[in-house]
C-alpha cells in the first residue's frame, strides 16, 4: 500500500494566518507540528516514508519537503488544478515509479484525527474493499449541522446514494435529523489500475493528459502538459458517478480543521468557553476564539466571536460567520493585495525573513539563516542590497570572492552581482537587509545554485 497526502490547498478560510504561499498545511495550529508533519506521521505509523507521496504546488515545494522525512517522496503541480488531476497525475507516478499496481491511500493535508488506532482499523476493513476493485469512500457521522463540508447519502443496505456539496443550513440541518447522511471526509481509497480505468470512462480529458506525461525519465510533471488539466475536483470527476464505489464509516474523531470555528472546536477551552491564543487579555467574553501572534490583544465583553491578529491583517467576525472568511479572502486576491499572499514573515527551506519597513523605492528585511543552511547563489536585475549582521558569523559570496562577517560588519550587492548569504557555523545568523531599486519583488531573483533544488 501506498499513501498519497493532497498538501496543496490555499486555506482560504483560515486567512489571515493561512496565506496562498504559507498555507495552513504548513501551520502549526493546535499542536508544536504542522498540519502536514501530523498526516505524514499517521500515515508513517503504517507505511514507511518512501511508501508516501505529498502533491503539492510548485510554490509551496521547498517548505514541504523541509517539513518531511527526506525519504518521503514529494510531486509538485506547476499550477493548482483541484483534486482530481493532483490524484490522477500521483496516481500515475506511484505506478510508473514502482512498476505495480498497489493500493493507495488519499488524504487530506488538513485533517485531525485524535483515535489512530480506530483509524488503522477503519483503513484495513477499507484495504479489504479495495482489494475487490472497489472505490472506497470513508464518511463521518455529523454531530451538527455542518455548512461547510460536503455530505455522502447512504441508505439502509450501506451504499452510496449519493454525494452533495456544501449544503444550506436548512438541508444540513435536514441531513443530520435524517441519520442517513455522512460527512464527506476527503479520504479515498483505491487500487491503482480501478482508479485509472475510471478516469478513462468518466474524465477521459484527464487520461488523454495523463498519457503524455512520463515519469520514467523525470519527476517534473510538465507545465504544457497539465495546465491543459480541468479544473474539478475528485467527487465531481469520479464519485458521483463511479458504480464501484464503497462506503466505509470513519469512527476516529475526525475533524477538518478548515475553518476557525473548527480551530475553536478541537482546541481546549477556559471555564468561560473561550480559546485563547498568544498574548490576550480578556475581561467577560464567552465562547470566543482570539489569536495574537504578534501583539497584545485585548478583550471585553465579547461572546461567540473569533478574532485572529497578525503582523499586518486583523479578523474579527461572529463565529458562525466563519465559513466566510473565504469570501474576504478572494476580494484581497482580487484587488492583488499582499495580504492575501504573504505574511511578513515568509519561511524558507533556510530559516526566514520579515518584512519590517517598505516604502517607494526601499524595503527592509530582517533575514535570519539556520545553523549550516544557505541561501541560493544569485543576483537581481533590478535592485541592490545592503547587509548589516546582527548576531551570529555571516559567511557572504560576492562575485567568486568570500567575506566572513561578524555582528556590525557590513556589505553592498550592486544590481546583478552574482551573491549569497550563508551560514556555515553553530549559531543563528541574523542580517538586515535593506533594498533599494524600482522594482522589489522576490520575482527578480536569478538562481545559478542552489541546495535545495530550486535552480
Amino acid at each position: 500500500m501506498y499513501g498519497i497526502i493532497l498538501a496543496g490547498g490555499s486555506g482560504s478560510r483560515l486567512w489571515p494566518l493561512s496565506r496562498e504561499l504559507y498555507p495552513k498545511q504548513l501551520l502549526n495550529l493546535n499542536s508544536d507540528k504542522s498540519l502536514l508533519q501530523t498526516t505524514f506521521e499517521r500515515l508513517n505509523s503504517f507505511l514507511s516514508a518512501d511508501k508516501i507521496l505529498s502533491v503539492t504546488n510548485i510554490k509551496h515545494s521547498s517548505n514541504v519537503k523541509m517539513q518531511l522525512d527526506k525519504e518521503s517522496l514529494v510531486l509538485s503541480e506547476p499550477v493548482s488544478k483541484n483534486t482530481a488531476p493532483a490524484i490522477a497525475v500521483s496516481v500515475k507516478y506511484l505506478v510508473e515509479k514502482t512498476n505495480s499496481d498497489p493500493i493507495i491511500l488519499v488524504m487530506p493535508s488538513d485533517l485531525q484525527i485524535s483515535d489512530n488506532v480506530m483509524f488503522k482499523k477503519t483503513v484495513d476493513k477499507a484495504v479489504c474493499l479495495a482489494q475487490e476493485n472497489y472505490v472506497v469512500t470513508f464518511g463521518v457521522k455529523p454531530s451538527y449541522p455542518e455548512t461547510g463540508y460536503g455530505y455522502i447519502k447512504v441508505n439502509s443496505n450501506g451504499n452510496v446514494e449519493k454525494f452533495v456539496e456544501k449544503p444550506s443550513e436548512v438541508a444540513a440541518f435536514n441531513y443530520l435529523k435524517s441519520g442517513d447522511y455522512f460527512w464527506n471526509s476527503g479520504i479515498f481509497m483505491f487500487k491503482a489500475s480501478v482508479i485509472l480505468k475510471e478516469f478513462d470512462i468518466f474524465v477521459p480529458e484527464i487520461s488523454k493528459i495523463l498519457q503524455k506525461i512520463d515519469f520514467s525519465k523525470s519527476d517534473v510533471i510538465p507545465y504544457t502538459e497539465f495546465e491543459k488539466m480541468p479544473n474539478i475536483s475528485i467527487d465531481y470527476a469520479i464519485m458521483e458517478k463511479s458504480e464501484r464505489v464503497a462506503f466505509v464509516e470513519l469512527d476516529c474523531n475526525w475533524k477538518d480543521l478548515g475553518s476557525w470555528q473548527s480551530i475553536y472546536d478541537v482546541s481546549k477551552k477556559d471555564e468561560r468557553n473561550n480559546v485563547f491564543v498568544g498574548h490576550v487579555l480578556d475581561k467577560d467574553s464567552k465562547g470566543t476564539l482570539v489569536y495574537a501572534s504578534s501583539k497584545l490583544v485585548a478583550t471585553i465583553g465579547l461572546e461567540d466571536t473569533v478574532i485572529v491578529e497578525t503582523e499586518d491583517a486583523i479578523l474579527a467576525c461572529r463565529k458562525d460567520k466563519a465559513q466566510e472568511v473565504k469570501e474576504v479572502y478572494e476580494i484581497l486576491k482580487q484587488q492583488h493585495d499582499d495580504a492575501q499572499m504573504v505574511h511578513k514573515t515568509v519561511y524558507r527551506p533556510w530559516g526566514f525573513y520579515t518584512v519590517i519597513a517598505a516604502g517607494k523605492g526601499f524595503q527592509t528585511k530582517i533575514i535570519h539563516v539556520n545553523p549550516g543552511q544557505k541561501l541560493s547563489v544569485q543576483s537581481h536585475n533590478f535592485r541592490s542590497e545592503h547587509w548589516v549582521v546582527l548576531s551570529g558569523t555571516a559567511k557572504v559570496v560576492l562575485e567568486s570572492k568570500d567575506y566572513i562577517l561578524s555582528p556590525g560588519h557590513s556589505i553592498d550587492i550592486p544590481v546583478k552581482a552574482i551573491h549569497s548569504l550563508q551560514n556555515p557555523f553553530n549559531e543563528d545568523v541574523e542580517v538586515i537587509e535593506v533594498q533599494k531599486g524600482e522594482v522589489l519583488s522576490e520575482d527578480d531573483i536569478i538562481r545559478y545554485e542552489d541546495i535545495y533544488g530550486r535552480v
